[in-house]
Parts: C-alpha cells; structure tokens; sequence
C-alpha cells in the first residue's frame, strides 16, 4: 500500500493532469443494488451467489455494458425489503430505468440495451460516487466525502459505486442518464454541480472530464468548445462529425460541434502523456496517450460566420 503522501490522486495534480477526455467511453450500463463488500474485482470478489459475479462479467461481454455495483452511501443498513433495484441507462439518448428484483440473481436476465427491461423510466437523475476502496484507496478516502455530502443533498439520487474509470481523478462523480463525468470533486462541491444538473448545466466545466458516450477527442472537442464560447447548459454543444487527417507521425483528428453560434471545427493531435503509475496499486509508469487543442474555428462547410 502506497503512502498517503504517494497517492494517484495527487501524483496526477502534482503532473497538472487534464481532465478534459478521460470518462470511460460506455454507451450501456447496468447498476445492481449490493450493499457489499466488493473486494479488489468489484464483480468477482464481491459477496455475491455463487457464480453471479463471472455471470454479470459475461453480461458485459455479450451486451458492451458496464456493470456497476451500487449502494448507498455510508453502507445504509438494509431495510427489511430485500428486494433489489437495477437501473439501465443509455447515454447516448439519455435514458434511464428501473426495474425492482426479488433476487440480485435476476440481474443477469436484464439486458441494458433493452428498454422493456426497465419498466420505471421516470427515474430522475442519478448521480454515482465511486467509492471502491479495495481497488483503489483515493477513490475511497475521496470518494466517500463527496458521496457523503451528495446523499445529504440528494438522499434518493445519491449511490456510491464500484470502480467508473479514472482513480487518479477522485472523487470522482457520473450524472445519469446522460453519463456526464466529473473529477477532483471536493464534497463542498458536489451538491452544486448535482443541482445544475438537474436544471440542464454542466455545473462545472473545470471539473467536467467529458460524457461517456463519446470517444476520448470528441470529449475533448466538446469541453475545448464549452470553454471557447462559454457554454454550459448540457445541450448547448453537440459533436456531429469527426475526420481523420494526416499529421505525419503523429495521430490528428477534427471534430466538428454543433451550437447556439454554429459550428465549430476543433483540430487536435494525439501525443504521449507524461509516465506516471496511473493507479495507486500500479508497479510500473505508463504514458496514457492524451489529445491537445491546436485550434478551434468556425466550420468552413457549415457557413458559420
């Protein structure tokens, strides 16, 4: 176990780490209501029947969903309804519902990508704090502070969850259905950036990593917009074309947003991030590939002014 002085949180701010384009890139999920303990591999490793965390891994497989598990916050005690709720979300159209089990063992009858699965779609939002400590100790020691304050504000809306991507990034907060990505959240924070949410807004765009629907330079792109023009409702920045061009020996990319001034074209640039051990639990430095801004302006092939 790595000091607290050593932590991936603070090596990633110490590095002065974007947040722009790191959300997990997952269109489907799936939250199954387990109370825990999670263990290292929160579906393996968790208390869960026999053989039903490798059956929801093969769910993720056959379907490209994310499995979560969820609770909520401070491990509430259960209540003598020990029925389970699971909650299928589809970011790309921003949908969320719901759907009430007698058995967690059920959860491997749903299909996130099916809609008739879930028949409660008038949920609301959700917002999910990771919190699994067992794989990484920020997502812990951070995490449960924001989940805390967060679950004050919203009781009902409010989960912790096993891993979302991005220890380094903690605390780190997802705001469904639209799978908006949020990082380094400080708990005095949280119930501001759920309550803008909730109202349509981004909430914070210097704590916004980007909407897991998307790959990592459209999220880029969008944030880069966001920031440009200074727009902050949810809807206000829509990417709607990405091209591939020739940069040599480096990997370029245009993404093209569409908003309330017109069209955007962002050129950006792959190039290698600075090694570091991306997680807490790493043995070795990585350099994750991160995207770079060159330029925004106006689409020329929209007839944006």
């Amino acid at each position: 176990m790595p000091a607290s002085d050593d932590r991936c949180s603070l090596r990633s701010l110490a590095a002065d780490e974007s947040l722009a384009g790191t959300a997990s890139t997952i269109r489907h999920w799936l939250l199954v209501e387990h109370p825990g303990p999670w263990g290292r591999d929160g579906l393996i490793d968790a208390r869960l029947p026999d053989g039903l965390g490798r059956e929801l891994r093969a769910l993720e497989a056959r379907t490209g969903a994310r499995v979560l598990l969820i609770r909520r916050p401070g491990r509430a005690a259960a209540s003598d309804d020990r029925r389970v709720r699971c909650v299928g979300v589809d970011t790309r159209d921003a949908w969320c519902g719901s759907a009430i089990l007698d058995r967690i063992d059920d959860a491997t009858s749903l299909d996130p990508r099916e809609r008739r699965s879930f028949p409660a779609n008038d949920i609301g939002p959700l917002f999910v704090v990771c919190t699994h400590g067992r794989r990484d100790p920020c997502c812990a020691e951070r995490g449960r502070p924001v989940a805390g304050a967060l679950g004050a504000a919203f009781p009902d809306a409010t989960w912790e969850s096993t891993h979302v991507g991005g220890d380094r990034f903690a605390g780190t907060m997802v705001a469904f259905p639209h799978g908006l990505y949020f990082g380094r959240v400080e708990p005095v924070e949280a119930a501001g950036i759920a309550h803008a949410y909730a109202d349509g807004w981004i909430g914070s765009l210097e704590r916004y990593r980007g909407r897991s629907r998307d790959p990592f330079p459209t999220q880029v792109a969008e944030r880069a917009v966001r920031e440009h023009l200074g727009l902050d409702r949810i809807d206000d920045v829509e990417p709607v074309r990405r091209l591939e061009r020739d940069a040599g020996i480096r990997h370029a990319t245009d993404v093209v947003c569409a908003t309330p001034a017109g069209r955007y074209r962002v050129r950006l640039e792959r190039v290698p991030g600075a090694p570091m051990r991306l997680t807490c639990h790493a043995s070795a430095e990585e350099a994750r590939p991160v995207w770079r801004v060159l330029g925004i302006e106006p689409d020329p092939s929209s007839g944006t002014a």
